[in-house]
């Protein structure tokens, strides 16, 4: 008998059995063979298309896994939704459980795409020689090679040691017997991922043909292999004897006991051969044009981030939909309807600390200038900005000092209170943001559309809510992960503060060592550590790095769990003002790694359960 796969011609997706005999619902409008899909180029085109469409799009994380977007920063120390339905505060109390919908979703979607590239690159070879010839075919089956690697990637990352299914598909009716299969060591699922991504580069192109931004190149593959191999070298996994009892039933370690201090020195090799290939020539920290240095660093760090496929982006999900400008726009009740959203994605209190000060020092530094208390009239650089954009002729205002005369990027990253908001109206007067109580985006307004910190996430708000793309992976990252390998192999090597500072000089802040306003050098592997890993917090904020950080760096029961704090949601005038405890976090051992989902455990009688789940 013929399968059958269909073709939906509005949404331009071709959808193909799921793996474990799950199927999708559909009501299609037209339906062809699966050999007939691969006699047309349009039709592999869409085919191809689909097993795109199960990259994640991160910028509707209210509604995880939906399009397979994250809970990766509600549910990690730089933020917090106050919307209840967030699985991200049932996670950051660690009530989450392996029968969870939510735990399930990525897996079953990652799994299912999969299936879906594997039967591609097995069928691609023989499509219509006519309609695509041998060169295009190798492209093609590269980009799938290279979407298979990523998708078991995001599933490592997320649930440790996984089921390798290799280029043998499972046959939709095959029986309960033959889909028992048993994880695969992690090492062992890192080596598959970077051999694949080895292989997919060599038929992939440098730049994508036709401008068709969004697929894989070869600087995408060789970035991943990088990352795969960070991870891989972190502490979570290299000899974390925490898993000593995680082990397949036959007695294999999916888990390396034994700290290998070689493999930072593999991820650091992989992180310089993707800089020596493609920096400057195809990917460079992306640099506003602006005269005034403060400006400049300003804009570069708000636009690296929503200017679509900049010379930094490495890779991004492509023309999608958002619900982040909603869920990061305050309520700005009397403001004009564009500027009004829900404001429920609060920035934490340790997330606002974090930013440096104007001089480059913490503000733990006695010698940075913070203070904590009182007020200034204050015209910040982000104010400028808007003087610029709009108009408005702002002279300053009155500004808690603790959020005076900081970097270039919180004020990128940060809408506090009676801040003036990022987009203005013309029509309107200046649009200053109040958290207070009684404010245009405070309690009284909503006790739902309301910051649950007195602070709003506001890094990567675009002006309206058009498709875009969803970055994904940028090149600051890849910067940052050379010199975290380098110090964690290397220390003595001076490549680790050119990268290091490479990027604070972008984001307009001192540099360690280098030029008239210089600050001292980290002077020990471990003091350049926490220097490499405050700056990652920073650069990377509210870009799903985190979370993943805190967990592969074994740092999460100190960074994840006690009590978090913001301002007095509950109060009016100077009382807002006082910090105030807004939650109490709960990390257990087994929050490191989501549990593989209760149901696959009980199908297959030899896949083990994560630790502690």
């Amino acid at each position: 008998m013929k399968r059958t796969i269909y073709l939906l011609l509005a949404g331009s997706f071709l959808l193909l059995l799921g793996s474990c005999k799950k199927y999708l619902q559909t009501v299609p409008n037209d339906v062809l063979t699966i050999d007939s899909i691969f006699t047309s180029k349009a039709n592999v085109d869409q085919y191809l298309a689909n097993i795109y469409s199960s990259l994640p799009d991160e910028m509707v994380q209210r509604f995880p896994p939906y399009l397979n977007a994250g809970v990766w920063e509600g549910a990690s120390d730089d933020a917090k939704y106050n919307w209840d339905f967030v699985y991200t505060n049932e996670m950051n109390l660690s009530v989450w459980s392996n029968t969870d919908g939510n735990v399930s979703g990525y897996w079953d979607s990652y799994y299912q795409a999969i299936r879906n590239a594997t039967d591609f690159m097995n069928r691609i070879d023989g499509a219509n020689p006519k309609e695509l010839p041998d060169s295009l075919k190798a492209e093609y089956k590269a980009e799938a090679r290279g979407l298979r690697a990523i998708f078991y990637f995001n599933l490592l990352r997320t649930y440790g040691p996984v089921v390798l299914l290799g280029d043998n598909l499972i046959s939709a009716d095959a029986s309960t017997t033959s889909v028992r299969l048993p994880r695969t060591s992690f090492d062992s699922c890192i080596n598959f991922v970077v051999t694949q991504l080895d292989s997919a580069y060599l038929n992939l192109p440098y730049t994508p043909t036709g401008n068709q931004y969004g697929r894989i190149v070869k600087g995408v593959v060789k970035a991943y292999k990088e990352q795969a191999l960070m991870l891989d070298a972190s502490p979570l996994y290299n000899g974390n004897t925490d898993y000593a009892g995680l082990k397949n039933q036959d007695g294999t370690q999916l888990i390396s006991q034994t700290y290998d201090a070689g493999k930072w020195t593999t991820a650091a090799a992989a992180a310089l051969a993707f800089i020596n290939e493609f920096v400057p020539g195809y990917y460079s920290l992306f640099v506003e044009a602006n005269a005034d240095p403060t400006m400049q660093a300003y804009l570069s760090c708000k636009d690296v981030v929503l200017t679509d496929w900049n010379s930094e982006w490495i890779f991004a999900a492509s023309n999608v939909g958002s619900y982040m400008r909603y869920d990061r726009t305050p309520k700005h009740v009397g403001g004009p309807s564009d500027q009004q959203g829900g404001g429920a994605f609060g920035a934490t209190q340790t997330m606002v600390d974090a930013y440096f000060m104007a001089n480059g020092r913490p503000i733990t530094d006695p010698a940075s200038g913070y203070v904590s208390s009182g007020f200034s009239v204050y015209l910040s650089v982000g104010d400028e900005y808007l003087n610029t954009q709009y108009g408005l002729g702002l002279t300053g205002h009155n500004t808690f000092n603790q959020w005076v005369g900081r970097e270039p990027r919180f004020y990128v990253g940060v809408t506090y209170d009676s801040s003036y908001w990022l987009y203005q109206d013309n029509g309107y007067a200046p649009i200053v943001t109040s958290f207070e109580y009684s404010g245009n985006s405070g309690r009284s307004q909503s006790t739902s559309d309301v910051s649950p910190t007195g602070y709003v996430a506001r890094k990567n708000v675009a002006a309206n809510d058009d498709n875009r793309g969803a970055l994904l992976l940028r090149l600051a990252n890849i910067y940052l992960d050379y010199a975290e390998a380098l110090n964690e192999s290397d220390p003595s090597n001076p490549d680790i503060l050119t990268y290091l500072n490479q990027i604070r000089q972008r984001a307009g802040v001192p540099q360690y060592g280098t030029g008239t306003n210089a600050l001292p050098v980290p002077s020990t592997q471990d003091s350049m550590r926490i220097a490499i890993r405050n700056e990652r917090r920073v650069e990377l904020a509210f870009e799903n790095v985190r979370y993943f950080d805190t967990r592969r760096w074994k740092i999460a029961p100190q960074t994840d769990a006690g009590p978090f704090y913001g301002m007095n949601m509950y109060a009016d005038g100077s009382a807002f003002y006082q910090k105030t405890q807004t939650e109490t976090r709960v990390f257990y051992p087994r929050d490191y790694l989501f549990p593989i989902p209760e149901s696959e455990v009980l199908i297959d009688n030899l896949m083990v359960q994560n630790t502690g789940w």
